[in-house]
Protein backbone atom coordinates (compact mmCIF):
# COMPACT_ATOMS: atom_id res chain seq x y z
CA UNK A 1 0.00 0.00 0.00
CA UNK A 2 2.66 2.41 1.13
CA UNK A 3 4.43 2.14 -2.49
CA UNK A 4 1.11 3.08 -4.49
CA UNK A 5 -0.38 6.66 -5.74
CA UNK A 6 -2.34 7.79 -2.69
CA UNK A 7 -5.01 10.34 -4.17
CA UNK A 8 -6.82 12.44 -2.18
CA UNK A 9 -9.64 15.20 -3.53
CA UNK A 10 -9.91 18.46 -1.50
CA UNK A 11 -13.16 20.97 -1.98
CA UNK A 12 -11.07 23.84 -1.81
CA UNK A 13 -14.61 26.19 -1.13
CA UNK A 14 -16.22 25.00 2.27
CA UNK A 15 -15.85 26.26 6.00
CA UNK A 16 -14.49 30.04 7.35
CA UNK A 17 -12.31 31.48 5.05
CA UNK A 18 -11.72 29.44 2.17
CA UNK A 19 -10.24 28.88 -0.31
CA UNK A 20 -6.86 29.91 1.85
CA UNK A 21 -6.86 27.80 4.66
CA UNK A 22 -7.39 24.72 2.27
CA UNK A 23 -5.32 26.27 0.14
CA UNK A 24 -2.55 26.67 2.78
CA UNK A 25 -3.48 23.74 4.45
CA UNK A 26 -2.27 21.30 1.61
CA UNK A 27 0.66 23.37 1.78
CA UNK A 28 1.89 22.26 4.77
CA UNK A 29 0.74 18.73 4.50
CA UNK A 30 2.10 17.98 1.00
CA UNK A 31 5.95 19.22 1.88
CA UNK A 32 8.50 16.31 1.57
CA UNK A 33 5.71 14.05 0.34
CA UNK A 34 5.70 11.66 -2.46
CA UNK A 35 3.48 9.84 -4.41
CA UNK A 36 0.71 11.91 -3.61
CA UNK A 37 -1.84 13.23 -6.25
CA UNK A 38 -3.85 16.41 -4.62
CA UNK A 39 -7.10 17.15 -6.66
CA UNK A 40 -8.21 20.52 -5.63
CA UNK A 41 -12.21 21.09 -6.14
CA UNK A 42 -13.45 24.37 -6.65
CA UNK A 43 -14.06 27.74 -8.77
CA UNK A 44 -10.83 27.65 -10.51
CA UNK A 45 -10.11 31.47 -10.85
CA UNK A 46 -10.52 32.16 -7.30
CA UNK A 47 -8.31 29.31 -6.46
CA UNK A 48 -5.43 30.52 -8.47
CA UNK A 49 -5.87 33.90 -7.62
CA UNK A 50 -5.46 32.90 -4.18
CA UNK A 51 -2.27 30.32 -4.88
CA UNK A 52 -0.72 33.81 -6.48
CA UNK A 53 -1.50 36.52 -4.07
CA UNK A 54 -0.70 33.96 -1.28
CA UNK A 55 2.15 33.05 -2.38
CA UNK A 56 0.86 29.47 -1.79
CA UNK A 57 3.68 26.64 -3.50
CA UNK A 58 2.24 23.57 -4.18
CA UNK A 59 3.46 20.89 -6.40
CA UNK A 60 1.90 17.84 -8.20
CA UNK A 61 -1.69 18.61 -8.20
CA UNK A 62 -4.78 19.87 -10.54
CA UNK A 63 -7.71 21.70 -10.36
CA UNK A 64 -11.08 20.76 -11.44
CA UNK A 65 -13.48 24.11 -11.81
CA UNK A 66 -17.02 23.05 -10.08
CA UNK A 67 -20.08 25.71 -10.84
CA UNK A 68 -22.05 25.05 -7.75
CA UNK A 69 -21.14 25.77 -4.48
CA UNK A 70 -23.15 24.16 -1.26
CA UNK A 71 -23.59 26.63 1.33
CA UNK A 72 -23.89 25.69 5.19
CA UNK A 73 -27.41 26.25 5.50
CA UNK A 74 -28.55 24.08 2.18
CA UNK A 75 -31.70 21.98 3.37
CA UNK A 76 -31.33 18.44 2.22
CA UNK A 77 -34.05 19.46 -0.69
CA UNK A 78 -31.58 22.26 -2.39
CA UNK A 79 -28.02 20.20 -1.56
CA UNK A 80 -29.80 17.33 -3.75
CA UNK A 81 -31.03 19.93 -6.31
CA UNK A 82 -27.69 21.45 -6.62
CA UNK A 83 -25.60 18.29 -6.03
CA UNK A 84 -24.48 17.58 -9.64
CA UNK A 85 -21.63 20.19 -9.94
CA UNK A 86 -20.41 20.97 -6.28
CA UNK A 87 -17.38 21.01 -5.15
CA UNK A 88 -18.37 18.28 -2.59
CA UNK A 89 -20.26 15.77 -5.12
CA UNK A 90 -17.25 15.82 -7.32
CA UNK A 91 -14.83 15.23 -4.87
CA UNK A 92 -16.89 12.15 -4.07
CA UNK A 93 -17.05 11.11 -7.24
CA UNK A 94 -13.39 11.03 -7.41
CA UNK A 95 -13.35 8.77 -4.33
CA UNK A 96 -15.63 6.43 -5.81
CA UNK A 97 -13.57 5.88 -9.12
CA UNK A 98 -10.21 6.12 -8.40
CA UNK A 99 -8.89 3.35 -6.16
CA UNK A 100 -6.66 4.63 -3.09
CA UNK A 101 -7.86 7.90 -2.86
CA UNK A 102 -10.04 10.30 -0.19
CA UNK A 103 -11.68 12.86 0.38
CA UNK A 104 -11.18 16.53 2.82
CA UNK A 105 -13.99 18.90 2.81
CA UNK A 106 -14.80 21.76 5.90
CA UNK A 107 -18.28 22.19 3.96
CA UNK A 108 -21.92 21.43 4.85
CA UNK A 109 -21.63 18.25 7.12
CA UNK A 110 -25.07 17.34 6.06
CA UNK A 111 -23.96 17.75 2.82
CA UNK A 112 -21.10 15.73 2.80
CA UNK A 113 -22.82 12.95 4.65
CA UNK A 114 -25.65 12.79 2.24
CA UNK A 115 -23.21 12.87 -0.49
CA UNK A 116 -20.88 10.30 0.92
CA UNK A 117 -23.68 7.83 1.09
CA UNK A 118 -25.46 8.02 -2.61
CA UNK A 119 -21.62 8.04 -4.42
CA UNK A 120 -19.80 5.29 -2.16
CA UNK A 121 -22.70 3.53 -0.73
CA UNK A 122 -22.55 1.64 2.45
CA UNK A 123 -19.61 -0.98 3.48
CA UNK A 124 -21.70 -4.35 3.52
CA UNK A 125 -23.15 -4.95 6.77
CA UNK A 126 -22.81 -1.67 7.74
CA UNK A 127 -26.36 -0.19 8.40
CA UNK A 128 -25.69 3.04 9.54
CA UNK A 129 -22.80 5.19 8.93
CA UNK A 130 -21.02 7.50 12.09
CA UNK A 131 -19.30 10.41 12.68
CA UNK A 132 -15.68 9.62 14.60
CA UNK A 133 -13.37 12.19 15.49
CA UNK A 134 -10.39 12.46 18.20
CA UNK A 135 -10.87 13.60 21.56
CA UNK A 136 -8.14 14.80 24.11
CA UNK A 137 -8.05 12.85 27.71
CA UNK A 138 -5.59 13.11 30.44
CA UNK A 139 -3.28 10.46 28.78
CA UNK A 140 -3.44 11.22 25.10
CA UNK A 141 -6.41 10.61 23.13
CA UNK A 142 -9.66 8.93 22.34
CA UNK A 143 -11.82 8.12 19.81
CA UNK A 144 -15.40 9.22 20.03
CA UNK A 145 -18.33 7.93 17.78
CA UNK A 146 -21.12 8.66 16.55
CA UNK A 147 -20.82 12.57 16.50
CA UNK A 148 -23.90 13.23 14.85
CA UNK A 149 -24.61 11.61 11.83
CA UNK A 150 -27.65 10.09 13.21
CA UNK A 151 -30.18 11.29 15.17
CA UNK A 152 -31.05 8.15 16.50
CA UNK A 153 -29.58 5.05 16.93
CA UNK A 154 -30.92 0.87 17.70
CA UNK A 155 -28.29 -1.33 19.60
CA UNK A 156 -26.61 -3.21 16.62
CA UNK A 157 -25.96 0.21 15.27
CA UNK A 158 -24.38 1.14 18.49
CA UNK A 159 -22.42 -2.27 18.25
CA UNK A 160 -21.28 -1.54 15.00
CA UNK A 161 -20.15 1.87 15.64
CA UNK A 162 -17.73 0.09 18.42
CA UNK A 163 -16.60 -2.61 15.71
CA UNK A 164 -15.49 0.68 13.73
CA UNK A 165 -13.98 2.53 16.07
CA UNK A 166 -12.06 -0.76 17.06
CA UNK A 167 -10.77 -0.62 13.40
CA UNK A 168 -9.40 2.88 13.41
CA UNK A 169 -8.16 2.35 16.88
CA UNK A 170 -5.88 -0.88 15.27
CA UNK A 171 -4.50 1.94 13.18
CA UNK A 172 -3.42 5.00 15.24
CA UNK A 173 -2.71 2.74 18.38
CA UNK A 174 -1.89 -0.77 16.84
CA UNK A 175 0.04 -1.87 20.06
CA UNK A 176 -2.24 -0.94 22.65
CA UNK A 177 -5.30 -2.96 23.51
CA UNK A 178 -8.54 -0.78 23.75
CA UNK A 179 -10.82 -0.45 26.41
CA UNK A 180 -14.56 0.52 24.71
CA UNK A 181 -17.36 2.08 26.49
CA UNK A 182 -20.85 2.89 25.80
CA UNK A 183 -21.75 6.60 27.06
CA UNK A 184 -24.20 6.73 29.48
CA UNK A 185 -25.84 8.16 33.38
CA UNK A 186 -24.51 5.24 34.86
CA UNK A 187 -22.18 2.76 34.93
CA UNK A 188 -24.72 -0.05 36.48
CA UNK A 189 -26.05 -2.23 34.24
CA UNK A 190 -29.75 -1.18 34.53
CA UNK A 191 -28.92 2.80 34.38
CA UNK A 192 -30.07 3.93 31.41
CA UNK A 193 -32.01 3.34 27.80
CA UNK A 194 -33.00 -0.07 26.98
CA UNK A 195 -31.42 0.28 23.37
CA UNK A 196 -27.90 0.99 25.30
CA UNK A 197 -28.15 -2.27 27.77
CA UNK A 198 -28.81 -4.11 24.73
CA UNK A 199 -25.89 -2.63 22.92
CA UNK A 200 -23.87 -3.94 25.74
CA UNK A 201 -25.07 -7.02 25.97
CA UNK A 202 -24.41 -7.61 21.56
CA UNK A 203 -20.60 -6.20 22.61
CA UNK A 204 -20.33 -8.87 25.47
CA UNK A 205 -21.58 -11.45 22.72
CA UNK A 206 -18.87 -10.88 20.20
CA UNK A 207 -15.11 -10.91 20.08
CA UNK A 208 -14.95 -7.06 21.25
CA UNK A 209 -15.90 -8.40 25.05
CA UNK A 210 -12.44 -8.66 26.10
CA UNK A 211 -12.09 -5.19 25.59
CA UNK A 212 -15.22 -3.72 26.82
CA UNK A 213 -14.86 -1.60 29.76
CA UNK A 214 -18.95 -1.24 30.40
CA UNK A 215 -21.03 2.08 30.65
CA UNK A 216 -18.63 5.58 30.64
CA UNK A 217 -20.40 8.41 32.68
CA UNK A 218 -19.83 11.81 30.88
CA UNK A 219 -17.89 13.32 33.05
CA UNK A 220 -14.68 10.72 32.45
CA UNK A 221 -14.80 11.14 28.87
CA UNK A 222 -11.42 12.94 29.29
CA UNK A 223 -10.10 10.66 31.69
CA UNK A 224 -8.44 8.36 29.25
CA UNK A 225 -10.47 5.34 31.10
CA UNK A 226 -11.71 4.36 27.55
CA UNK A 227 -9.96 4.56 24.35
CA UNK A 228 -13.13 3.94 22.19
CA UNK A 229 -16.31 5.92 23.86
CA UNK A 230 -19.47 5.03 21.78
CA UNK A 231 -22.63 7.34 21.79
CA UNK A 232 -26.16 7.60 19.60
CA UNK A 233 -25.59 10.52 17.47
CA UNK A 234 -27.80 12.92 18.94
CA UNK A 235 -26.08 12.53 22.72
CA UNK A 236 -22.70 12.82 20.50
CA UNK A 237 -23.03 15.75 19.08
CA UNK A 238 -24.35 17.50 21.84
CA UNK A 239 -21.16 16.68 23.81
CA UNK A 240 -18.51 17.61 21.14
CA UNK A 241 -20.13 20.83 20.92
CA UNK A 242 -20.50 21.88 24.27
CA UNK A 243 -16.76 20.45 24.67
CA UNK A 244 -15.81 22.66 21.91
CA UNK A 245 -17.73 25.52 23.60
CA UNK A 246 -16.01 25.11 27.48
CA UNK A 247 -12.47 24.70 25.93
CA UNK A 248 -13.23 28.08 24.28
CA UNK A 249 -14.51 29.83 27.74
CA UNK A 250 -12.20 28.21 29.39
CA UNK A 251 -8.55 29.13 27.21
CA UNK A 252 -10.63 32.59 27.08
CA UNK A 253 -10.77 33.07 30.84
CA UNK A 254 -7.04 32.59 31.17
CA UNK A 255 -6.18 34.91 28.40
CA UNK A 256 -8.64 37.26 30.49
CA UNK A 257 -7.04 36.85 33.74
CA UNK A 258 -3.22 36.93 33.02
CA UNK A 259 -4.00 40.90 31.66
CA UNK A 260 -5.53 42.09 34.29
CA UNK A 261 -2.46 42.85 36.35
CA UNK A 262 0.44 43.40 36.18
CA UNK A 263 1.84 40.59 38.99
CA UNK A 264 -0.79 38.29 36.67
CA UNK A 265 1.29 39.22 34.10
CA UNK A 266 4.85 37.67 35.52
CA UNK A 267 2.81 34.89 36.78
CA UNK A 268 2.11 33.93 33.27
CA UNK A 269 5.61 34.77 31.67
CA UNK A 270 6.57 32.20 34.71
CA UNK A 271 3.61 29.72 33.15
CA UNK A 272 4.32 30.59 29.92
CA UNK A 273 6.06 27.18 29.10
CA UNK A 274 3.43 24.62 30.73
CA UNK A 275 0.65 26.80 29.68
CA UNK A 276 1.27 26.22 26.12
CA UNK A 277 1.73 22.60 26.51
CA UNK A 278 -2.16 22.50 28.46
CA UNK A 279 -3.23 24.89 25.50
CA UNK A 280 -1.73 22.41 22.81
CA UNK A 281 -3.54 19.63 24.31
CA UNK A 282 -7.18 21.01 24.08
CA UNK A 283 -6.48 22.45 20.90
CA UNK A 284 -9.10 20.89 18.23
CA UNK A 285 -6.79 21.94 15.72
CA UNK A 286 -4.44 18.69 16.70
CA UNK A 287 -7.35 16.55 16.44
CA UNK A 288 -9.13 17.62 12.93
CA UNK A 289 -10.44 15.48 10.78
CA UNK A 290 -13.36 13.47 11.40
CA UNK A 291 -14.17 10.07 9.48
CA UNK A 292 -17.45 8.95 8.22
CA UNK A 293 -16.87 5.60 9.14
CA UNK A 294 -18.99 3.14 7.08
CA UNK A 295 -19.45 4.61 3.90
CA UNK A 296 -17.58 2.34 1.26
CA UNK A 297 -14.68 5.03 0.73
CA UNK A 298 -12.59 7.54 3.21
CA UNK A 299 -14.95 10.94 3.16
CA UNK A 300 -12.87 13.39 6.02
CA UNK A 301 -14.94 16.30 7.69
CA UNK A 302 -12.81 19.22 8.68
CA UNK A 303 -14.01 22.10 11.32
CA UNK A 304 -15.65 24.85 9.15
CA UNK A 305 -13.69 27.22 11.57
CA UNK A 306 -10.71 25.18 11.05
CA UNK A 307 -7.14 26.82 9.96
CA UNK A 308 -4.82 25.78 7.53
CA UNK A 309 -2.89 23.78 10.17
CA UNK A 310 -5.95 22.35 11.54
CA UNK A 311 -7.08 21.37 7.69
CA UNK A 312 -3.70 20.10 7.28
CA UNK A 313 -4.30 17.54 10.22
CA UNK A 314 -7.44 16.79 8.61
CA UNK A 315 -5.57 16.08 5.11
CA UNK A 316 -2.80 13.86 7.11
CA UNK A 317 -6.07 11.41 8.72
CA UNK A 318 -7.47 11.47 5.56
CA UNK A 319 -3.66 10.52 4.29
CA UNK A 320 -3.67 7.57 7.22
CA UNK A 321 -6.89 6.10 6.37
CA UNK A 322 -5.87 5.46 2.68
CA UNK A 323 -2.81 4.45 3.50
CA UNK A 324 -4.08 1.82 6.10
CA UNK A 325 -7.13 0.47 4.71
CA UNK A 326 -9.40 0.87 7.17
CA UNK A 327 -12.72 0.07 4.93
CA UNK A 328 -10.65 -3.35 4.88
CA UNK A 329 -10.62 -3.59 8.50
CA UNK A 330 -13.95 -2.69 8.85
CA UNK A 331 -14.79 -5.50 5.87
CA UNK A 332 -12.50 -7.92 7.27
CA UNK A 333 -14.36 -7.74 10.50
CA UNK A 334 -17.37 -7.58 9.70
CA UNK A 335 -17.07 -10.94 7.63
CA UNK A 336 -15.30 -12.57 10.24
CA UNK A 337 -17.81 -12.02 12.86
Amino acid sequence: MDQKKITIAIDAMGGDDAPYKCLKGIEIFISNRKNIEIIILGDENIINDTLVKSKINLNNYKIINCINNIQNDDTANIILRNRKDSSINKGLEIVKNINNSGFVSSGNTAAIMILSRLNLGMIEGIHRPAICSLIPNKKNYSLMLDLGANVSSDPQNLFQFALMGYCYHTIFKPDLEPKIGIINIGTENNKGKEFLQKSADLIKESFLNKYFYGFLEPDKLTSGECDIMVSDGYTGNIILKTAEGMSKYITGNLKHVFVKSFLNKIAYSILKKDLKIFRDKINPANYDGAILLGVNGISIKSHGRSTPYAFSCAIERCYEFIKNDINYRIKNEINNN
